[in-house]
């Protein structure tokens, strides 16, 4: 081995200086806006080709565009993507039009804060259907390509919020108690148990695809850089947030324990990586996997319902 090459490896993970990726394919969900939107810029910058998730194709050619006008060789397209509507779902893994997928980022979320409880058209609460059952039934559907590669990886994007409530297996969609910001925390608090239970059955198959759970910490528009036609703000919101960055951060460094996750060949199945500064902002650091996270039969149990509820299971093909 040359020293170029030992001196490549023994570098610590930098996120100022991402590795190489050419010839691999990502897809991230919710790659034209907000987290995500940085997510797949800083991983266009590998020389991979990115795929942005979005419902919105004007969006999604905006955010396009400005990744283009940074990384000037930037392989990134579009795929339209609803998850809101399962049954489109199926048509989007063929869209991909790839003969394997080496990394899927689900990122896409929504929060509402309306008092009046919403549904998607399959009848599920709105953030639990979408946040979730939505990737859950996605992961399935791409699971040929994610296998087909030599080391695919699920990154799913929870919350920090996600650590501080408790799912309730009898009331899943939030019909008896609708809280919005309750719901929302559960619905990312699934999508976390969701990534943790799909490793162990990945592992229990020996199957070569592995399952990283991340958080973003704390990140506010106000800290988060602008992007032409993508995210702007005033000289107002950002002297205001200014103080806020004492505790959290912008969207652009929120990526990074997503960004890692994909890309470093020492994160591992079955891990949760969020902002090393409190969980809220810094490098991104490997955290405990405890309380609620850790609760298996509540995993197992969710698992079971998400299959119902979307007729889908994320089984890769093994048992």
């Amino acid at each position: 081995m040359s020293s170029a090459v030992q001196s490549r490896q023994s570098r610590p993970w930098s996120v100022h200086r991402l590795p190489r990726a050419d010839g691999k394919t990502f897809l991230v969900t919710g790659g034209n806006a907000g987290i995500g939107y940085f997510v797949a810029e800083q991983l266009a910058g590998t020389g991979a080709t990115v795929v942005l998730g979005s419902r919105d194709a004007a969006r999604a050619e905006a955010a396009m565009a400005s990744i283009r006008s940074r990384v000037p060789d930037a392989h990134v397209r579009h795929l339209r993507l609803d998850l809101a509507d399962l049954s489109s779902l199926r048509a989007c893994a063929d869209a991909l039009e790839a003969d394997r997928l080496d990394a899927v980022v689900h990122n896409a979320g929504v929060l509402i804060e309306e008092p009046e409880r919403r549904e998607t058209a399959d009848g599920n609460e709105w953030m639990f259907g979408i946040n979730h059952l939505g990737h859950f039934a996605l992961t399935g559907w791409l699971a040929p390509l994610l296998a087909a590669a030599p080391a695919g990886r699920v990154v799913t994007t929870g919350s920090f919020t996600g650590k501080s409530v408790r799912l309730d297996l009898a009331d899943l969609q939030s019909t008896r108690d609708y809280r919005p910001k309750r719901t929302y925390s559960r619905s990312k608090l699934a999508q976390m148990l969701f990534g943790f239970e799909l490793d162990r059955r990945l592992r229990a198959a020996a199957s070569p695809v592995s399952s990283v759970v991340t958080h973003p910490g704390g990140a506010l528009d106000s800290l988060t850089p602008e992007r032409a036609d993508v995210h702007r703000r005033t000289t107002g919101e950002r002297l205001r947030g200014l103080p806020a960055g004492l505790l959290v951060q912008g969207k652009e460094h929120a990526a990074w324990p997503a960004v890692r996750a994909v890309l470093d060949p020492s994160v591992s199945g079955g891990q949760l990586w969020g902002p090393r500064v409190f969980g809220l902002r810094g490098l991104p650091a490997l955290e405990p996997v405890r309380d609620a996270l850790a609760d298996r039969a509540v995993a197992a149990s969710l698992w079971e319902a998400s299959r119902d509820l979307t007729g889908v299971d994320p089984a890769f093909g093994l048992t």
